[in-house]
């Protein structure tokens, strides 16, 4: 490799790689049709693995839900999920009480700390047309002195996410949404009191970047310490300096050097994750994320015991009303509406 700014390109799987403080990102993109009496997709089902159905099928997957497109009630603990839905809509249900639906240019930051159950499910409100979801969910971690904070989340609703929108020479625009981070003098909403992004020395960065055909765009130099990821989902080929990246691909990009994205001749999309790491050490099994193997043992014998909160909504795969529109009911009884 010529340019010695990019340390990697790797072509994209399921989930998409990631370094410290990320852990994971998943990338959803389902088209499900118009949506029956109980919210799940007016079409046969025959045929497919429900309960853990990954496969597209006739455009769209069924995840863990068997009514409902999604992800019924699930345990967390030790990290922390940022959801941030393109299009379509996700209903929230935790062990805390919370509740609420979101979508179409909303994100989600929830703070699993010392343990929470959470479901994601994915309601087709819509009964006379399509209800096409797509969606981010990302994982990042917390050090260890955060892994026990009370569980909670904070709507980055759409409306709020600060947007940069700059146009080159020739009058090609490229439009960034800030879900985390700093650029061009403009800062993020706050994340989630107890994250690693908290900090600002922490140089935490997600970006949403749209770009039109033959625009450019430059990332800025921040630190030789940073681990920075540029992905690459929907478009053609983009140009990284001199070199070329076809599209479903991610990059590993230097920190301390700035690096001029230019695009190719149609319209393109991507995902900026970066961030200096937590560098402390990291033990998964599944849903959990800790420092040692006892302590991922002492998580599960923690949810034997206490299932986080235990569950409150009966069933497993709760959806809102059909017309509740975008809310967020916290477990302290604060709501928010949109």
């Amino acid at each position: 490799m010529s340019n010695n700014k990019i340390l990697k390109i790797q072509k994209l799987g399921f989930p998409w790689e990631t370094e410290d403080p990320f852990l994971m990102t998943v990338h959803h993109k389902d088209a499900y049709p118009a949506g029956n009496e109980k919210q799940g997709p007016a079409v046969s089902l025959e045929g497919r693995n429900l309960g853990e159905d990954f496969t597209i099928k006739d455009g769209f997957r069924m995840y863990h839900g068997t009514t409902v497109p999604g992800f019924p009630a699930h345990p967390h603990k030790g990290f922390e999920t940022v959801t941030i839905v393109l299009e379509g809509l996700v209903d929230h249900f935790d062990s805390t009480g919370a509740k609420g639906r979101y979508g179409n240019g909303d994100v989600q930051w929830l703070t699993t700390g010392k343990g929470c159950l959470h479901t994601e499910m994915f309601p087709l409100v819509h009964q006379d047309k399509d209800n096409p979801l797509e969606l981010f969910q990302i994982w990042l971690n917390l050090a260890a002195k955060d892994k026990k904070a009370d569980p909670d989340y904070k709507m980055l609703w759409a409306e709020d996410i600060p947007v940069l929108e700059s146009a080159g020479s020739n009058g090609k625009k490229t439009n960034v949404r800030l879900i985390a981070g700093q650029l061009q003098g403009k800062n993020s909403l706050d994340p989630a009191a107890a994250s690693w992004a908290k900090d600002p020395d922490h140089h935490v960065g997600i970006y949403l970047i749209r770009m039109d055909p033959e625009a450019a765009f430059t990332l800025p130099a921040v630190s030789g310490t940073l681990n920075r990821n540029l992905y690459f989902y929907e478009g053609e080929e983009i140009h990284l300096d001199e070199e070329t990246i076809s599209v479903y691909h991610r990059a590993k990009l230097i920190g301390d050097q700035e690096i001029e994205v230019t695009n190719g001749t149609k319209e393109a999309y991507i995902l900026v994750l970066e961030g200096e790491p937590i560098g402390e050490p990291v033990a998964q099994y599944g849903p959990f994320v800790m420092n040692t193997e006892e302590e991922i043992r002492e998580a599960f014998n923690d949810y034997r015991r206490t299932q986080f909160g235990g569950w409150k909504w009966g069933r497993q795969d709760p959806v809102n009303e059909r017309s509740a529109g975008r809310f967020a009911q916290h477990g302290d009884g604060k709501v928010e509406k949109r």
